[in-house]
C-alpha cells in the first residue's frame, strides 16, 4: 500500500477591518488558555483591551491604535485554544498574514514573544493613525481590472497600489482628490466596480512615511527569533527564513504593497494542500478561494470552530 503524504498545511491571519464587537469573548469564557493570552497583553498595555473587544463601542474598536492591537489578540488567543484542544503544539508548514495579520504569524512564528508582538502593534497602529491625521487619504477596491492597467491609473493620478488580494481585485490608495480622480479613471478604463473602502487612511503608501519611520525606530528596540516556520512575507511573497529578513521586511511593509495573489501563488506552488485561517473573520478564506476554487480552506475564528477543527 502507497504511503500517504503528510498534509502541508499554512495558517493565514487577518488584516485591519476584521474587527467586530464581541470577538474572542466565547473564547476567553471556555479556554483557558485563550484566556490566559487576553490577560496577559491587558497586562502588557496596562489597559483592558480585552473589554473593548467584548463590549465596544464600536467607533472606539474600529480606531486604528485599537483595532489592529485587538485583532492580533483574537488572532493568537484561537491560535492558543486550537492548541489547547488538540492536546499538540499547533505549527504549520508555513504561516503568512495580511498587512496586520503578518505581526500575529510572527507571534506563531516564534519570532517574537506575545507581549512583544503586542507592543510593536500598539506603535505600529498609533504611528498610523498620526500618519492618517497628517496626510489625510483612502482607499478603494477595484475590481475586474488587470494590474498592469491599475499601474498606468495609479501612475496618471499619483496614487499607490496597496494591496494585489487576487487577479481580480486591486487595492488603490492616496489623498482624497487623487483618489476620486483614480476612482474615475479606473471605471473609464474598464474596471467592473471601483468601490471606496470605509478605513481611516491611505495605508501601505506613500502617506504612511512618518508611520514606517517611526515604526523603524521602535524594531530596533524589540529581539527577534528565526522563525520556527518559514514566514512568506507580503512585500516580497517569498519566505522569510531569518530574524534579521523579517525585519527587513517589516521596515519596508507599511509602504508596500501586500503581494497577497503572490503570497498565496507562492504556498500553492510549494504544495500547500490546507488554509486555515486563524482569527475574526473569513476574509482571507475567500481571497484564497478567489485565487484558485480547488484549494481547501478552513477559518477558525470563535470556540465552535476550534472545537469543530480539534474533532476532526
Amino acid at each position: 500500500m502507497a504511503q500517504q503524504t503528510p498534509e502541508k498545511v499554512a495558517f493565514l491571519f487577518p488584516g485591519q477591518g476584521s474587527q467586530i464587537v464581541g470577538m474572542g469573548k466565547d473564547l476567553y469564557d471556555s479556554s483557558p488558555a485563550a484566556k490566559a493570552i487576553f490577560q496577559e497583553i491587558d497586562e502588557t498595555l496596562g489597559r483592558s483591551l480585552s473589554g473593548l473587544m467584548f463590549n465596544g463601542p464600536s467607533e472606539d474598536l474600529t480606531r486604528t491604535e485599537n483595532a489592529q492591537p485587538a485583532i492580533t489578540a483574537a488572532s493568537i488567543a484561537t491560535w492558543k485554544a486550537m492548541e489547547e484542544a488538540t492536546g499538540v503544539p499547533q505549527a504549520p508548514q508555513m504561516t503568512a498574514g495580511h498587512s496586520l495579520g503578518e505581526y500575529s504569524a510572527l507571534a506563531v512564528s516564534g519570532v517574537l514573544s506575545t507581549a512583544d508582538t503586542v507592543r510593536l502593534v500598539v506603535a505600529r497602529g498609533r504611528l498610523m493613525q498620526k500618519a492618517c491625521d497628517e496626510r489625510p487619504g483612502g482607499m478603494a477596491a477595484l475590481i475586474g481590472i488587470d494590474e498592469m492597467s491599475v499601474e498606468e491609473v495609479c501612475r496618471e493620478t499619483g496614487t499607490y497600489i496597496s494591496n494585489i488580494n487576487s487577479s481580480e481585485q486591486i487595492i488603490i490608495s492616496g489623498d482624497h482628490m487623487r483618489l476620486a480622480q483614480a476612482i474615475d479613471l479606473a471605471s473609464a478604463r474598464g474596471a467592473r466596480k471601483a468601490i471606496p473602502l470605509a478605513v481611516g487612511g491611505a495605508f501601505h503608501s506613500g502617506l504612511m512615511e512618518s508611520a514606517q519611520h517611526g515604526l523603524n525606530e521602535v524594531l530596533e528596540t524589540l529581539t527577534f527569533h528565526d522563525p520556527i516556520v518559514p514566514l512568506i512575507g507580503n512585500v516580497d511573497a517569498q519566505p522569510l527564513a531569518t530574524a534579521a529578513a523579517i525585519v527587513d521586511e517589516l521596515k519596508l511593509q507599511l509602504m508596500s504593497c501586500v503581494q497577497w495573489n503572490r503570497t498565496v501563488g507562492f504556498m500553492l506552488g510549494q504544495n500547500v494542500d490546507q488554509f486555515i485561517e486563524i482569527g475574526p473573520g473569513r476574509v482571507l478564506a475567500g481571497l484564497v478561494k478567489r485565487i484558485d476554487r480547488s484549494a481547501n480552506v478552513l477559518s477558525i475564528g470563535d470556540y465552535q470552530s476550534v472545537q469543530a477543527y480539534a474533532a476532526a
